[in-house]
């Protein structure tokens, strides 16, 4: 048995930063396109766009560089920011996720399998 759960970041009831914008920035990373990782994700750029604001607005930093391009299109990228903030919660997310799988493996096998 394996628990799942859902993370996000709220402030002032206001969703913030979670799984989700974790893997847009993830992908954005790895293809170097916004609209390459939004398609991946099955939202459009402009909805993608939006939740890169809101975050750079929200933490006061900028996280995603892009560069207007010809013929190839333009590329986008993280910052070191953005690189920074992006470790540090999959770190915590990772740790969260041994914490809850270590103290279910104790406390389900005392429910389903007495």
């Amino acid at each position: 048995m394996h628990i799942r759960l859902k993370v996000w970041f709220e402030v002032d009831g206001e969703y913030i930063f979670g799984d989700g914008r974790a893997e847009l920035l993830r992908l954005i990373e790895q293809s170097g396109s916004i609209k390459e990782a939004a398609s991946n994700l099955r939202m459009s750029y402009r909805h993608a766009w939006g939740q890169i604001r809101k975050l750079e607005d929200r933490l006061g930093t900028k996280l995603v560089e892009t560069r207007v391009g010809g013929k190839g299109g333009g590329e986008a990228s993280l910052t070191d920011a953005a690189k920074e903030f992006l470790s540090d919660y999959e770190k915590f997310r990772n740790n969260l996720d041994v914490f809850i799988q270590e103290e279910s493996r104790k406390d389900l096998r005392n429910i389903f399998f007495k």
